[in-house]
């Protein structure tokens, strides 16, 4: 078997700042036979991981022409036809959403209003526990056509080549203008006995919307032993900074790069209501300094034990269904996973194209929690901290005091839920950071607290009114309500309607 497994789940590539020149991310490069410059606006690579089977899907927008189109992508063995399918874009939407950081919002309850939480805990307490063929050169010897099919729009080669050199050259002659620079990069995947998997596009059986080629989603699989994401080709394309999320999906286990330095974004501090309008902004700000404390870093943004009914608290308003993972390789690994059991971890990662000299590989990492609505003596759980079940993710909260009359000898403070006229409140997710503008928010202005793990110190006064018990009255566990229904956290696991 292979040694070589180039997997990723969940790749959102985008680019620059919205002044910067564009740039993709993507586990291989495109070629083309018009010349003509292919600009990838957005890479989604979806990977499922269980055992040594490997599903990868792949969704690439871009513009440019389609004549003579092609994408290379290195894979670990020969890919078969079967092993080949398209598939629909929306469960990419659905998995970047499900990871996404998000904004919540919260109103402090009347200080007078009775402590129900005990009754409401023990209520609710079960419900937690039951969960064509291409006309090609064969001249070239160093380069063998394994395989041929076509599949939807795209007619399928699968190649190996026991040159790197060799296998440029007969590239650009079939009429590929490969980028320049191609040849050292192919070189390592050649030398490590990797397959090149060319997918062509049939320009007749393609539409092009507001300048952009809407390609079917691709999905393929394989066995391999080792877990790693092959960005080096990417770079190839490359004209600047580029953004990569890696989602990763696997029935049990959390990953973490392990080639590169891990980090965990900040999360769980309160944040001024100016967020609300410009939340993407605030978090590029805040992944910017993570990096800049962290160089070369690969931020963990979420990571997350998902069982039917309950797979993310708070929820987006997407969400991975389980119709959605046998179409992401459900299908083909079977077991908890095709069941509606799943870990999805959330990686990101911002280069350019000297930054990172290797590809990404991972390996599997203790669970954690942090993020949540989780209060103790010392407040609201900050960071990340070690666990048996894997409950992490980037989130932060805006706050909104009581202001109404305190008429009671022993108020309550601290106690969220929804707004005071009962309507649910929509829980904002950070998409498209990348494309987010640059710059512009001095961070520092719009916390609540110090982020004192990437040097950055709150500059605007503490909005929160001082009170002599700890939220939650006197370490208590607080009780929340957003969405039109009630949260409830407790020892480790939160309750929220799940959004299917």
């Amino acid at each position: 078997m292979r040694s070589k497994l180039w997997m990723t789940l969940g790749l959102a590539a985008a680019a620059l700042a919205a002044h910067a020149p564009a740039a993709d991310a993507f586990c291989g490069f495109y070629v083309s036979g018009s010349g003509d410059k292919l600009v990838a606006d957005a890479t989604q690579v979806v990977l499922m991981r269980d055992g040594t089977r490997t599903v990868l899907s792949m969704q690439n927008d871009y513009k440019g022409p389609l004549a003579d189109f092609a994408m290379v992508v290195p894979v670990p063995v020969v890919l078969k036809e079967k092993d080949v399918k398209t598939l629909p874009k929306g469960v990419f939407h659905n998995t970047d959403a499900l990871g996404s950081p998000r904004l919540v919002e919260y109103w402090e309850q009347d200080p007078c209003q009775p402590d129900f939480y005990d009754d409401v805990r023990l209520a609710r307490a079960g419900a937690v526990k039951a969960t064509a063929e291409m006309q090609v050169d064969k001249s070239d010897h160093s380069v063998k056509i394994e395989a041929q099919f076509t599949v939807g729009e795209y007619q399928i080669l699968i190649l190996s080549a026991t040159d790197s050199a060799g296998l440029e050259t007969w590239l650009r002659a079939n009429k590929y203008k490969i980028p320049d620079g191609a040849e050292p990069l192919l070189r390592p995947y050649v030398e490590a006995g990797s397959k090149f998997f060319v997918a062509k596009v049939d320009p007749k059986k393609v539409q092009q919307v507001d300048g952009r080629a809407a390609l079917s989603p691709l999905r393929f699989h394989y066995d391999a032993e080792e877990f790693a994401l092959p960005i080096r080709l990417g770079m190839a394309n490359s004209s600047g900074k580029q953004d990569l999320i890696v989602n990763i999906i696997s029935s049990d286990k959390r990953y973490e790069v392990a080639n590169y330095k891990n980090v965990f974004i900040p999360t769980n501090f309160d944040v001024k209501n100016d967020v609300k309008a410009r939340f993407p902004e605030f978090y590029a700000a805040l992944f910017d300094k993570t990096l800049e404390a962290n160089p070369g870093a690969v931020v963990t943004e979420y990571a997350w034990t998902a069982v039917p009914n309950y797979h993310c608290d708070p929820c987006t308003d997407a969400d991975i269904s389980n119709p959605d993972l046998i179409t992401l390789g459900g299908d083909v690994v079977g077991g908890q996973i095709a069941a509606g059991n799943f870990v999805l971890t959330r990686l990101h990662a911002r280069y350019g194209k000297d930054d990172m000299k290797d590809d990404l590989r991972f390996k599997e990492a203790k669970p954690v929690t942090g993020g949540r609505e989780q209060w103790g003596a010392k407040g609201l759980e900050y960071g990340a901290t070690p666990s048996s079940q894997n409950y992490f993710q980037a989130r932060y909260a805006i706050r909104h005091w009581w202001t109404g009359p305190v008429r009671c000898e022993k108020p309550q403070r601290g106690r969220w839920g929804g707004p005071p006229d009962g309507n649910g409140t929509k829980i904002i997710a950070a998409d498209k950071t990348a494309f987010a503008p640059r710059g512009k928010l001095a961070l520092g202005s719009v916390i609540a607290r110090d982020l004192t793990e990437i040097g950055v110190k709150r500059t605007a006064a503490d909005p929160a009114p001082k009170f002599a018990t700890p939220p939650g009255g006197g370490g208590k566990a607080m009780w929340l309500g957003f969405l039109g229904g009630i949260v409830l956290l407790g020892a480790g696991l939160g309750l929220t309607r799940r959004r299917a």
